[in-house]
């Protein structure tokens, strides 16, 4: 079975105060009450234990991928979680602050424009939406339709595993998307190669604790 992982969308404080809720859609395996998860995230990086699970109301022993849940953490940990961190299997999943990945950008009409080695671009993974600058790789510009594979450096730390798909915003528009890949492809045929040796695809978060940068800490 594939390890726990919950993107938060939202989060309440219940007893005032006392235990957070984190609510959201549980993206693979299961979780128990008494099971310890992980926060990874902006600022976070340890662990919490499920006192209970919510599910419209009703307190649930179990949950698994596919139900929408509430997961009720009680501790210090537990309430630095804020929309866009993920609750996750300890060691199943980790923060980074830089990713390589072959993007695509939308039609001019749909909200592509070209972009450039050092534009910003909003990027948008599961429910966290964090700044990024762009380096592409054996292009000088990627034009609306086109694609070229590019690193992205992030602001802030975002949970993040190779195979994930992500979205990002240009010009405060809808531009364009990409995947963080597996393993590396070979580039377009269209496009020239690389003179270097490029980056892993996956750069681990070394951001110092307390760094914020996921946009909406949900509903308190």
């Amino acid at each position: 079975m594939k390890p726990f992982l919950m993107s938060v969308e939202d989060v309440f404080r219940l007893r005032q105060g006392r235990i957070v809720m984190p609510t959201g859609r549980i993206e693979r395996g299961r979780v128990r009450a008494g099971d310890e998860v992980e926060i990874v995230g902006p600022g976070v990086g340890t662990t919490a234990r499920v006192v209970d699970i919510d599910a419209g109301g009703v307190s649930i022993g179990e949950a698994g991928a596919g139900m929408n849940v509430g997961v009720l953490l009680r501790g210090t940990a537990a309430d630095a979680v804020e929309r866009g961190h993920v609750l996750a299997a300890p060691g199943s999943i980790s923060a980074h602050t830089r990713f390589t990945a072959d993007i695509t950008l939308l039609p001019e009409e749909q909200g592509g424009a070209d972009v450039v080695s050092g534009d910003r671009v909003r990027v948008q993974t599961r429910s966290a939406a964090v700044w990024g600058t762009v380096t592409l790789h054996g292009v000088d510009v990627v034009r609306p339709l086109h694609g070229a594979e590019a690193t992205v450096t992030l602001e802030h730390p975002v949970a993040l595993e190779e195979g994930r798909p992500f979205a990002f915003r240009h010009h405060g528009r809808a531009a364009g998307s990409g995947t963080v890949p597996g393993s590396r492809a070979e580039p377009h045929a269209s496009r020239s190669r690389p003179s270097r040796p490029l980056p892993s695809p996956l750069t681990p978060a070394t951001a110092p604790p307390g760094a914020r940068g996921i946009v909406g800490a949900g509903r308190r």
